[in-house]
């Protein structure tokens, strides 16, 4: 069986009507080595749910009560950033594709075996760290952006709009020499070793470019 590559809190979290499903799949998951938190209905889930929750969630589609298709829609309503496996019978496969082009992460079809539901955990956790990591580079350089001067924020914008020394130079009136030194104390506040680096990282919290 494998073993767990779930960072330290990383949870998974399932939510299952089936007592038999569910209590097979708590034994399997803590078996290789997983948190697991078990839940018999979406209106339990949802009253123990928090921003701060961590890893994957593995639903079933069909649920007494909530369905796991409506509290799929209600945690992106809440911008739930879990990735979620849905369990389906095999006549949910089409609600099953559908709810993929929604966000899901995959659906796995009962009967299934360990090695596939790990294999999708897996997959989910290496998602969910990445999409961490993510955001926490965004928050960074959201937050260097705002200890820039008013000058080296329109040195930056200029650069990022693929200006040279010399044209940034003509557009604030200012010498080459001053641009230069904007342009390595930007570097340097912005923590980016290339201009390639510094570029991709503003754009991706700035998608338009600039924010002025």
């Amino acid at each position: 069986m494998s073993e767990s590559h779930a960072a330290p809190d990383q949870q998974i979290y399932i939510v299952d009507d089936d007592d038999a499903l569910r209590d097979s799949l708590v034994w399997m998951l803590e078996s290789s080595g997983y948190a697991v938190s078990a839940f018999e209905s979406a209106e339990e889930f949802l009253s123990a749910y928090g921003e701060q929750m961590s890893g994957c969630l593995v639903l079933d589609v069909r649920m007494p009560g909530m369905s796991g298709l409506e509290l799929f829609e209600e945690l992106g309503r809440r911008r739930c950033t879990l990735p979620v496996i849905f369990i389906t019978g095999h006549g949910d496969v089409p609600m099953a594709v559908s709810v993929l082009k929604k966000g899901a992460v995959d659906f796995i079809e009962k009967p299934f075996g360990d090695q596939d539901m790990l294999r999708l955990i897996e997959q989910c956790l290496e998602q969910e760290r990445s999409s961490r990591s993510q955001r926490r580079q965004e928050a960074d350089t959201a937050r260097r952006l705002e200890h820039l001067t008013q000058r080296e924020r329109e040195v930056l914008d200029l650069i990022i709009v693929g200006k040279l020394n010399k044209q940034i130079a003509d557009v604030l009136g200012i010498s080459i020499k001053t641009v230069e030194v904007h342009r390595a104390r930007v570097m340097e506040k912005m923590g980016a070793h290339s201009l390639a680096e510094l570029v991709q990282n503003v754009v991706t919290v700035e998608p338009g470019g600039t924010a002025r």
